[in-house]
């Protein structure tokens, strides 16, 4: 009698398929390792953000709570600007409107011309973002101005009896260090000499709060300027664009160290090329209603963060 079980077919010993768990496995101990190392060592952005920037008495400050307080500060203001500036390129746009960097330098050496040297309005920008704020405003007063009806004499004769307006004279941009002797000036030169930072030294030794303030900056000097001893201004022209005066003896017994920033030539504008500047100015004159460039946000469904403008 032959045995059922021959019957029966057996089943096929199975093996473990040991190649496939060990991968799986290595996969996972592999993350697990990678997670713990991102853990003990951050990422570059975690890394920049918690990134030293200052400290007092051993407290530190970030650079993610310097940034943060400066988005407070400053943060609309910026953003602003931005928005401004695209509404205004898209206006520009639409109302195929032109700037050039001819007119550009026109208002640039206007606005020189006419600041007092107590006026730090324009130390706050640099040159680049300072020109863009000027593109935006000019394609503003340009759409403002292009259907409103200017005589030719009109413009002729504001030149005629403006002409002083449009001879500019040369300008400096100029940090002042004042002191109230002479061997207080020299001591200073020496420390310049020694090269110690003109703007840590005027907010440390000049005598004129306000300008120390900001690090000596007087901001733009030239012949006429009112709140400026005319003798700085005259020694001013012998300085060369980067280098620092001797010590000047001022009319009002202090003296005085100048750093000459920039040089800006004088440059007497002809009708030609300040003719469509009047005439946008006239035109100007005579909207009575004031026009900002928030008011074509709508026009141009500029939306931010802040809500409603």
């Amino acid at each position: 009698m032959k045995s059922i079980h021959n019957n029966v077919p057996t089943q096929p010993k199975r093996r473990l398929k040991t190649k496939p768990v060990l991968i799986v496995l290595g996969i996972l101990l592999l993350g697990n390792l990678l997670w713990f190392i991102a853990w003990l060592i951050p990422n570059d952005q975690q890394a920049k953000a918690s990134e030293e920037v200052a400290s007092v008495d051993g407290k530190i400050i970030t650079k993610e709570q310097w940034m943060a307080s400066m988005e407070t500060i400053y943060g609309k203001e910026v953003l602003l600007d931005m928005v401004n500036a695209e509404v205004m390129e898209a206006a520009a746009k639409k109302n195929d409107i032109k700037v050039t960097d001819a007119e550009i330098d026109l208002e640039l050496a206007l606005i020189r011309s006419t600041r007092e040297g107590t006026d730090t309005s324009l130390q706050a920008y640099d040159d680049e973002i300072l020109r863009k704020k000027i593109r935006s405003r000019l394609i503003l007063e340009k759409v403002l101005a292009k259907d409103v009806n200017v005589k030719e004499k009109d413009i002729k004769d504001f030149y005629e009896n403006n002409k002083n307006l449009y001879n500019i004279p040369t300008s400096y941009r100029t940090s002042v260090i004042y002191v109230a002797t002479e061997e207080e000036g020299k001591a200073v030169l020496k420390e310049l000499k020694d090269e110690s930072s003109f703007d840590g030294l005027a907010r440390e030794r000049s005598t004129d709060p306000s300008s120390a303030s900001l690090g000596g900056d007087v901001g733009y000097i030239s012949k006429g300027t009112d709140s400026i001893d005319e003798v700085l201004v005259e020694a001013l022209e012998k300085v060369k664009e980067g280098k620092t005066s001797g010590v000047i003896a001022l009319k009002d017994g202090r003296y005085a160290i100048a750093l000459v920033k920039d040089i800006f030539e004088g440059q007497a504008f002809s009708y030609e090329k300040v003719e469509d500047h009047i005439k946008r100015e006239l035109a100007l004159s005579q909207i009575h209603q004031s026009v900002t460039q928030e008011s074509f946000w709508q026009e141009y469904k500029a939306e931010w963060i802040y809500g409603e403008q």
